[in-house]
């Protein structure tokens, strides 16, 4: 089964019906359905409450949107293992460098984001959502 990371830009995406937010809304069904293995890193959730509350999401929405994120994905926790090799990232923003450090502790096969070039420098697959339908494929 592939394993997937979604980036909270794609979460964003589907939340906000942003620009292709229809491919990464397959995404998030294949991984309801248990098609695909999805992740997500913890301090996402904490950063899209955030998000959420800026943008005036009312509390039981906000709660209902994080609830069922937990049901579809596994959270890959923020540890000090992780904090650490992050550091040693060839990735400039600390941020991207402890998400792809979650993600080779947990040996995911690829980061799905809108915002591939953060990841260059790292040695980890990246994919925007369409890209990721097909790598699914394969």
């Amino acid at each position: 089964m592939k394993k997937i990371l979604i980036d909270i830009n794609i979460i964003l995406d589907v939340l906000n019906k942003r620009e292709d937010h229809e491919s990464a809304a397959k995404i998030f069904d294949l991984c309801e359905r248990r098609k695909i293995k999805g992740y997500i890193c913890s301090h996402e959730i904490t950063t899209l409450s955030y998000f959420m509350g800026k943008y005036k999401y009312p509390r039981r929405k906000r709660e209902l949107i994080i609830t069922k994120l937990l049901d579809i994905f596994s959270i890959i926790p923020t540890t000090e293992k992780i904090l650490k090799n992050a550091l040693n990232s060839a990735i400039d923003d600390y941020e991207d460098a402890v998400i792809e450090a979650s993600v080779r502790y947990e040996e995911v096969d690829c980061i799905v984001t809108r915002n591939i070039k953060d990841f260059n420098k790292g040695a980890i697959v990246c994919c925007n959502a369409l890209e990721v339908l097909v790598f699914i494929e394969k």
